[in-house]
């Protein structure tokens, strides 16, 4: 949290909410209007009466309107749940990460290692760095979300109104969200559509993996072959149609071609010969979205691959033609 959000939070707070924000829950107006402070405290404020709209106590589940005058309590949290400052090299390279914005929506090219958000033992993601490049925006929030390790097209909203119009657009399938990633082995091109439903399980080690199960929720992947690296691997883009957690991943593993540097869903002897390459991280990219716009109109925005990437496919392609090489020697 930054000093301005801390001494807002420490002291009592009316707030006249507007068309803008409207409608949302007051448990979710909270968490926008109180970054970094725990949700267990938010509900605690509210539970307790100590939050009032209009003089009068809510339960959690309320829905904003206009006018709403919305009390908020002195709150003191702890330093220590204040994210770190961003250094001026993440900052740079953020700002260099910059696909596409307007006054409703930002979409960025996510490195992968970043999370999109705090917690879970991450301290600082990608939306409270960008809170911090940009304490004069009155909103920003993700949109949807990418794991980790995935990179690419990410979009942020920097209107209440903006957010509202993107999740109505992927309830709605407008959305296209286009995947690059190298899976190992030969894809077959005649395999173009995954249809299996995934459900979420936890380990008796606390670890939450996704699985192909009956019982699943319905989930459904469209791929199609983009290049070939012999037998070894196939460069694929992926579609997913709905939007299950780990969706491309496991789909791709029940094919029997894990995706390339996958420590969950992988083959360990795989990723270790694929890193001698330089494949050292998941080879999952959003490399395109098409999307309708607030404003209006649609655009098609794409991320670029990373260099290390790029370079790691084409040691690959050429071992690939040293060996055909030899093999045409050897029959020679």
């Amino acid at each position: 949290m930054s000093e301005q959000q801390g001494a807002n939070a420490a002291q009592v707070r009316f707030v006249t909410i507007t068309d803008a924000q409207a409608g949302q829950r007051i448990d979710n107006f909270l968490r926008t209007e109180l970054k970094g402070v725990p949700k267990s405290m938010i509900y605690r404020i509210v539970r307790k009466g100590e939050l009032r709209v209009n003089k009068k106590r809510v339960k959690p589940e309320y829905r904003l309107q206009i006018d709403d005058l919305v009390r908020i309590p002195p709150l003191r949290v702890a330093e220590r749940d204040a994210p770190p400052p961003v250094s001026d090299g993440m900052q740079q390279h953020l700002e260099d990460a910059i696909l596409y914005e307007d006054a409703d929506l930002l979409v960025i090219n996510k490195p992968s290692g970043l999370a999109v958000h705090g917690g879970s033992g991450v301290s600082l993601g990608l939306i409270e760095a960008l809170r911090q490049i940009r304490p004069q925006a009155r909103f920003l929030e993700l949109v949807h979300r990418l794991d980790r390790d995935t990179s690419g097209c990410i979009m942020v909203a920097k209107k209440r109104s903006a957010l509202k119009f993107m999740h109505e657009a992927l309830q709605r399938s407008k959305v296209t969200k286009i995947y690059h990633a190298l899976v190992c082995g030969h894809w077959s091109a005649s395999k173009r559509r995954v249809d299996a439903p995934l459900r979420k399980n936890e380990l008796k080690s606390g670890e939450r993996v996704v699985k192909v199960q009956a019982d699943g929720k319905a989930a459904l992947t469209e791929f199609k072959v983009l290049n070939r690296f012999g037998r070894q691997a196939t460069l694929v883009e992926a579609r997913p149609i709905t939007g299950r957690t780990h969706q491309i991943r496991v789909h791709a593993q029940f094919e029997g071609h894990p995706i390339v540097g996958d420590d969950k869903y992988g083959i360990d002897e795989i990723n270790r010969q694929m890193k001698t390459i330089g494949f050292r991280r998941l080879f999952l990219h959003a490399a395109e979205l098409r999307i309708p716009l607030p404003s209006g109109g649609r655009k098609i925005i794409e991320a670029p691959l990373d260099e290390t990437l790029i370079a790691a496919m084409e040691r690959l392609a050429a071992g690939q033609r040293g060996q055909q090489q030899q093999k045409v020697n050897g029959h020679g």
